[in-house]
């Protein structure tokens, strides 16, 4: 499961999360609030999971020139809304919350961000998870990262659409 900051922040924002292949015959995404009522839909659920060892050391030389503190988005997950006023709802909840520290705020929503982005368009959250039990791992200063997507963008990320985007990253050099 996903931490449960992420599941009180779709709650409170009426965010959804995305399906597994396995379970889209019904849409790609669920809202939490039905999901939380229902474990064998919660189950389906494709949680955000950790970046691979190959593209996190090749992030860190391409993009970082070998400085691996700032590789910051090693752990990530998104939150789909269908509406802007909901996803604000989610980041002001994310703002309040006392165990997160925002590290930075991304907006490629705005309209000049369109063509750096290719016009897919996010807002993009650096975050620390700060309390008594991350500081007795040691992982207290592991930035994560949380994508807050319109659902329209969010159904751009698609297999031949993360294909596209990462045959242009590559021609980038990122």
């Amino acid at each position: 499961d996903a931490p449960l900051q992420l599941q009180e922040w779709a709650m409170a924002s009426n965010g959804k999360f995305l399906l597994s292949k396995e379970a889209q015959g019904g849409g790609r995404f669920v809202h939490w609030r039905d999901a939380r009522a229902d474990g064998e839909l919660r189950d389906k659920i494709k949680w955000g999971g950790v970046k691979g060892h190959e593209r996190a050391m090749e992030k860190m030389h391409r993009c970082y020139k070998g400085r691996c503190a700032r590789l910051c988005d090693v752990s990530r997950q998104s939150i789909v809304f269908e509406r802007s006023e909901e996803l604000l709802a989610c980041l002001e909840a994310m703002a309040i919350d006392q165990e997160i520290v925002l590290v930075r705020v991304k907006n490629s929503l705005h309209p000049q961000a369109a063509l750096p982005s290719g016009g897919y368009r996010q807002v993009c959250i650096s975050l620390l998870h700060v309390t008594d039990l991350t500081e007795r791992l040691g992982i207290a200063l592991h930035v994560s990262e949380v994508q807050l997507l319109l659902q329209p963008f969010a159904a751009l990320k698609s297999d031949e659409g993360h294909r596209r985007y990462v045959e242009a990253r590559n021609a980038r050099g990122e």
